[in-house]
């Protein structure tokens, strides 16, 4: 066992531990079970790579499943260096794990922050990634809100560091969108407020504002999702506010892509509704590995009223 970094940062480590490298030398920590076609978990941003434990647990029994830490999520390395937590690293970071463990090709399931990270991924390395599961993904996008959302991101990094991760923890949780998980599922709400006030003050405050205060909305790349060939099933609860329009500008707009809204849910989908999430991405695997998910008739499109939202 090992300390790294200075007393306000370090993070203990045993050197035993699994970790990939990513190309500007951060460390990750990663788990994997299973054997067959790999499947990469990528997380939110108030969780880490234990956040997908019921799907580990179904998905481990016929796919090589491997969920992992961002950088700045123990015990992930913390970079000091603000500028090195862009969506752009934490995207190169997917594709680093990948790459250590010698997968050419992989799933991707990523929920909010991992969403956003996968479908990235999907534009910048499209031969990576076979399908993408994008749950509760686009917070922050309506042309509106983006900015107040870059802001309340920013003080949410404020509040990190001068208050630490259990403070944030006790008022972060019971936003409106998380609400539903508490009012469904206490022990388990309980589970996730607890593993958020364990996370590392610094990487997360320097997530918030680098990656969550900084990121492009969906919407600025219109034209290039348009485009993309990879299948995507987009998930989202009826009581996640704020990833509804985003998720319908998803389905809109990805040529082969399926919408799914889960009834009473809220944000953390994979959490609140394990069972039934996890049937519904069962399904799309098997329909994208049995080459039964193909890209929208343009048939099935009806004439637009007038502009979209998001337009």
């Amino acid at each position: 066992m090992i300390r790294e970094g200075p007393p306000s940062a370090f993070v203990v480590r045993d050197l035993a531990m699994p970790y990939a490298t990513s190309s500007d030398n951060v460390r990750l920590y990663y788990e994997e079970v299973g054997q067959g076609t790999p499947i990469l978990f990528v997380h939110e941003f108030a969780s880490d790579y234990r956040g997908w434990e019921p799907q580990m647990r179904e998905f481990g029994k016929r796919y090589r499943c491997i969920t992992y830490s961002a950088r700045g999520y123990a015990p992930s390395d913390v970079p000091h260096d603000a500028e090195a937590y862009s969506y752009l690293h934490v995207m190169r970071d997917a594709v680093a794990v990948l790459d250590h463990l010698k997968i050419d090709k992989a799933h991707f399931i990523g929920l909010s922050m991992g969403g956003y990270t996968a479908l990235r991924a999907a534009l910048n390395h499209p031969q990576r990634v076979r399908s993408m599961v994008l749950a509760g993904t686009g917070s922050g996008s309506e042309r509106w809100y983006t900015m107040d959302f870059h802001k309340a991101s920013r003080a949410l990094g404020d509040q990190f560091e001068h208050e630490g991760s259990a403070a944030v923890a006790a008022s972060y949780g019971v936003s409106a969108a998380r609400l539903p998980f508490l009012l469904k599922d206490p022990r388990g709400f309980a589970e996730f407020t607890a593993r958020l006030g364990e996370h590392d003050a610094l990487g997360s405050a320097n997530t918030s504002r680098g990656f969550q205060g900084a990121r492009p909305s969906l919407y600025d790349f219109a034209d290039k999702l348009a485009k993309l060939a990879t299948p995507a099933l987009i998930v989202v609860g009826d009581e996640d506010a704020r990833c509804i329009e985003p998720s319908l500008f998803l389905k809109e707009t990805i040529p082969a892509s399926g919408l799914c809204v889960l009834p009473k849910t809220g944000h953390v989908v994979n959490l609140e509704e394990p069972d039934l999430f996890n049937a519904i991405v069962g399904d799309f695997l098997a329909r994208v590995d049995g080459g039964r998910w193909p890209a929208r008739d343009p048939r099935t499109r009806a004439p637009a009223p007038g502009p979209a939202p998001w337009n």
